[in-house]
């Protein structure tokens, strides 16, 4: 029965959150209860036998469903700063459907082409950006570079990690941790316009900024029992 229990349960951290028609907030919420599940069930298992399974379960699903991202004060705060330092210059920030704050910076604004120097303007923005990071700790930051689709996969893929590896040495310098980045660069493979004209090339060259605020993830003792 023990077995049988903790099957379903690990069957569940693996379908839940590919169902149909979830939104990306949906679906890191319905996994991580699944995952809670999962583990709720083994500790309760171990601690409690059949009833402690259940119960176990139970209380995984609860402290799984609400891990993932919290949009706390820090973060709007840190989004206010964001769009007043960013005014006018053509960088979208945006809170996303998961609670990460977002900056698009286009390559007006960031670097020159084929090169990975920060553009001085650039460096204000940044800035700005290291002092919210600096107010709010806990939160994680990811960087990914993209480009457009001239050239080959060969020049395009280094191009676009090493500028994401530029934002996060120059955010580095301004105080804030190594271990709070995760870069990544992704070429032209995710272009958010045609590359047919100049101008929609220009916007697919661009540095993608995640803010994120893990949530805490609660705890829970199982009901132990004599069974």
């Amino acid at each position: 029965m023990h077995n049988k229990i903790i099957a379903s349960s690990v069957l569940v951290a693996f379908t839940l959150g590919g169902c149909a028609n979830m939104t990306e907030k949906q679906s890191t919420v319905a996994k991580g209860a699944g995952v809670g599940a999962a583990g709720g069930a083994v500790i309760g298992a171990l601690a409690g036998g059949t009833k402690g399974a259940v119960i176990g379960a139970a209380l995984g699903t609860v402290a799984g469903g609400i891990a993932g991202n919290v949009w706390s004060n820090r973060m709007e705060t840190q989004k206010k700063q964001m769009e007043q330092a960013t005014a006018g210059t053509g960088i979208a920030v945006t809170q996303t459907s998961d609670n990460q704050l977002k900056l698009n910076i286009p390559s007006d604004i960031s670097f020159d082409v084929g090169r990975t120097d920060i553009k001085p303007n650039f460096r204000n923005v940044l800035d700005t950006f290291a002092t919210g990071l600096s107010n709010n700790a806990n939160s994680k930051v990811t960087i990914v570079g993209h480009t457009d689709g001239t050239g080959t996969d060969a020049v395009n893929n280094p191009l676009s990690i090493n500028r994401a590896a530029s934002v996060r040495d120059y955010l580095r310098t301004r105080g804030v941790a190594a271990n709070r980045f995760n870069i990544e660069g992704r070429g032209s493979r995710e272009p958010i316009a045609s590359n047919d004209t100049t101008a929609n090339k220009a916007k697919n060259r661009r540095v993608e900024i995640f803010v994120a605020e893990p949530a805490p993830i609660a705890s829970a003792t199982p009901t132990t029992s004599t069974n």
